[in-house]
């Protein structure tokens, strides 16, 4: 049996969404919120929801829910609505695509989105998505600490968890990956129409969220680790800490700058999720759960080197899962679906005492089969037409669609 401290800790969910308009359109107007938990991202016009810290993944969600609430019945008095997709609606031209306004100490912030939008231009930035925040309780911590200096116990132990989460994030993105098409616009101005890419997830592929160079960090310990970044700033090739694109970090005690990690680690991140159009809140739970489960397994396995070499393995790993088609797509020499199933089996051998785990873990392995990004098409995100540039929100689309779907005995959504 194991220690129950073991599933106790703090969740947390950011999710990002843009603004549109009746017709599907970017709108053109203010953030309309001065609410700390609904602000912005790169743009004026992409809302981030900031749940407070809650006791399980669903209290997360709950969270979630009520804040896009509030969000949905303002913007709503303006015809607004959400874009619950990860790829963007059709962009006229990056005219359309206004940096987020920041005002008195936050200015800064402007600025900061100003140098990316020199780095990488505005149509990167519209990507949305989810990120997953997890700590584990320090009572459970304290259990497991085999040494008188906790603070430096607690550091190495998520250090360890951060290299694990790294090398296993392409099983989560494989699992979740549900941005398949996306509106020729992104590509250039004066394009128009949906079309099906070749990954799984525009974002989380060769051609998403990353940085120019892979970035090598030193994770022999805290210091190392985070003097390894500050490295990058110093040279240049990082405008700041938050400009590290990888899928997974680590956030410190406050504000999230490298000097507040002389106070501790805080918690992980998992940042790799893709908006689920099939979901109300663009979130599936089941997903989060299993995350949380992810976690708790890496975290009991043993510590090892993150070389240079694994490092770049990770994340050509990551990419691989972005694919649509995953014929011959490997990893670590296995062949991708097959190393997910072993990874899989091994956790359900880890939580062979808890029911409802092994049920949510088979939910999971189905979905190596029936994958969410093969669900999606082109006809239920975008609507060409001849005339005019009017998206279809595919949160709109999905409601429409959902009695088409019945759960197998997995529990997978398959249609009719």
């Amino acid at each position: 049996m194991k220690n129950e401290l073991f599933y106790k800790g703090s969740f947390g969910i950011e999710r990002e969404t843009l603004r549109v308009d009746k017709n599907g359109r970017l709108v053109q107007t203010p953030h309309p919120f001065t609410d700390s938990a609904i602000t912005r991202d790169f743009c004026e016009n992409q809302i981030e929801l900031v749940t407070p810290v809650s006791s399980s993944v669903s209290g997360a969600v709950s969270e979630l829910e009520r804040l896009d609430r509030t969000v949905r019945e303002k913007i709503s008095q303006n015809g607004e609505s959400l874009w619950l997709y990860s790829n963007p609606p059709y962009i006229s031209s990056e005219s359309e695509i206004p940096i987020a306004q920041f005002s008195g100490d936050d200015s800064k912030k402007t600025a900061y989105r100003m140098l990316l939008q020199k780095r990488y231009g505005k149509r990167l930035m519209l990507f949305s998505g989810v990120h997953f925040n997890f700590s584990f309780s320090d009572e459970y911590l304290h259990t497991i600490c085999d040494t008188d200096d906790f603070d430096s116990f607690k550091n190495s132990f998520y250090l360890r968890l951060y290299k694990q989460a790294c090398m296993h994030s392409w099983l989560v993105l494989l699992l979740t990956a549900s941005s398949p098409v996306y509106d020729k616009s992104l590509d250039s101005d004066g394009e128009k129409g949906g079309i099906r890419s070749e990954y799984s997830s525009l974002r989380s592929s060769r051609r998403g969220y990353w940085n120019s160079f892979v970035p090598v960090l030193d994770c022999t310990d805290i210091g190392t680790f985070t003097s390894s970044i500050q490295s990058y700033v110093d040279s240049g090739k990082l405008f700041s800490e938050g400009e590290l694109y990888l899928p997974v970090r680590l956030k410190p005690k406050g504000e999230n700058r490298l000097e507040n990690f002389k106070n501790g680690v805080s918690h992980i991140e998992l940042r790799m999720f893709d908006l689920d159009p099939k979901q109300p809140l663009g979130v599936n739970e089941k997903d989060l759960e299993f995350a949380h489960l992810l976690l708790m397994y890496l975290s009991t396995l043993p510590d090892f080197d993150y070389t240079e070499k694994l490092q770049r393995n990770a994340v050509k790993n990551h990419q691989t899962a972005a694919l649509s088609n995953l014929i011959g797509a490997e990893i670590d020499g296995m062949g991708i679906i097959k190393k997910a199933e072993q990874l899989i089996h091994a956790m359900m051998w880890f939580y062979n005492d808890d029911e409802q785990a092994l049920e949510l873990l088979e939910y999971e392995r189905c979905k190596l089969y029936h994958r969410p990004c093969m669900a999606i098409h082109t006809k239920d995100i975008y609507q060409n037409i001849k005339e005019g540039d009017t998206n279809v929100r595919a949160s709109r689309v999905f409601r429409k669609r959902l009695h088409r779907y019945t759960q197998t005995a997995s529990g997978f959504l398959l249609s009719l």
